[in-house]
């Protein structure tokens, strides 16, 4: 049997990607700008609809960052952050000299909990230190409980930091994520749905904050003859050449959602009979993830005592690539001495919670070797 590594989200080119890249190699097109850059933001910005604007950056990071600019955060300033999520949505809080504030999440999304939230804003609002900003994610693809969210931040006039970088091509009623947020923020990093190598964007209703993003991205250099800068600026414009990977990319993203769903029905098939196993599926038909990671959570008490990790170790063993659910920013170290709202939703997620291979190119021979070492695992006779 092939025994070569099976990875949990790997880059999957649709072959179109060379024409585009080509074309800025035959231009000499090589810069932080060219047809590719405006090509690629108006794709995005006919595919996410909602008379949006996006401006290409080099990271979901560096959208991030600047979102928060934009959004005025200062030194001192408090954010709130999902706990749960990748270090990138709480580390640009921190390299503005800002206080993240960190909050549970529920269980129907693993995504930021609305009553937490509510409490954590009370609590700081009654310490004097009203949070400037909200940063939602939607995790793993699936979209956070977007009207809730919402209209909390609406109540208490916080803007909504939407990072949707896992979850391009996901939308809640209808509407495509990315697009609920005072700002949102795209990822096209190697691993994501689809990529541009590694790069992101960000998303706005208003062409004037696009406009300042493009500039703060490209060093804030002034309108004048001679490098001047009034402002401080950042080296965040993505290229010509990655901005054409992710032309290609786009011609192909509706077929890689649906490839990442049937990995998510493949899992939800199988698990539907293994008791102690729940697969992170939509909570209701307003919901629509792109699935772009399948995560599973394991109840030992019901398992016999197995445990993710039990199943993460059986999967390495077969060269099959599987992780645990993100470390709530809460217990990392670099952050554990901030402050944190809820209970221990996140918490027990992390402990029980496992992301299985979810890549697009993954086979069928792939999904046999995959499913052998589940049978095994859970003991599945035939």
């Amino acid at each position: 049997m092939n025994n070569s590594k099976i990875w949990l989200s790997s880059p999957h080119m649709g072959g179109t990607e060379e024409k585009y890249v080509q074309a800025a190699f035959d231009t000499n097109w090589i810069a932080p700008l060219g047809p590719n850059v405006n090509g690629f933001e108006k794709d995005l910005e006919t595919y996410l609809g909602s008379n949006v604007q996006v401006g290409a950056l080099s990271s979901g990071t560096a959208a991030i960052h600047l979102g928060l600019i934009l959004l005025g955060i200062k030194a001192g300033d408090e954010v709130i952050c999902q706990s749960m999520t990748f270090s990138a949505s709480a580390n640009p809080i921190i390299y503005l000299g800002a206080t993240p504030v960190f909050v549970d999440s529920e269980s129907d999304t693993w995504n930021l909990c609305p009553i937490s939230l509510e409490n954590a804003i009370i609590d700081r609002i009654s310490k004097g230190k009203k949070p400037k900003a909200i940063i939602a994610v939607h995790l793993y693809g699936m979209p956070y409980k977007v009207d809730d969210i919402n209209n909390i931040a609406a109540k208490y006039n916080i803007p909504v930091l939407e990072d949707s970088a896992e979850a391009l091509g996901s939308y809640f009623k209808n509407k495509k994520c990315g697009t609920f947020g005072e700002i949102g923020v795209l990822s096209f990093n190697g691993n994501k749905i689809i990529t541009t190598s590694g790069g992101g964007a960000i998303v706005t209703k208003k062409s004037e904050v696009k406009e300042k993003a493009v500039f703060l991205s490209t060093q804030a250099r002034d309108n004048a003859p001679h490098y001047q800068h009034s402002e401080i600026g950042y080296n965040y414009r993505m290229s010509n050449i990655c901005a054409g990977i992710g032309r290609g990319q786009m011609e192909i993203l509706d077929n890689h959602i649906q490839l990442r769903r049937k990995m998510n029905n493949f899992y939800a098939n199988y698990f539907n009979n293994i008791e102690g196993v729940e697969v992170l599926t939509e909570p209701n038909d307003d919901y629509f993830s792109n699935h772009w990671l399948s995560a599973i959570t394991i109840d030992s008490a019901k398992t016999n005592g197995k445990t993710r990790e039990d199943l993460r170790i059986a999967f390495e063993a077969a060269n099959i690539e599987s992780r645990p659910l993100w470390k709530p920013m809460h217990l990392q170290p670099v952050f554990e001495q901030y402050p944190y709202y809820g209970k221990k939703v996140s918490e027990k997620l992390f402990e029980n919670g496992l992301c299985l291979p979810s890549g697009s190119n993954l086979s069928d021979e792939d999904r046999k070797r995959i499913q052998a070492v589940l049978d095994d695992f859970f003991n599945v006779k035939f």
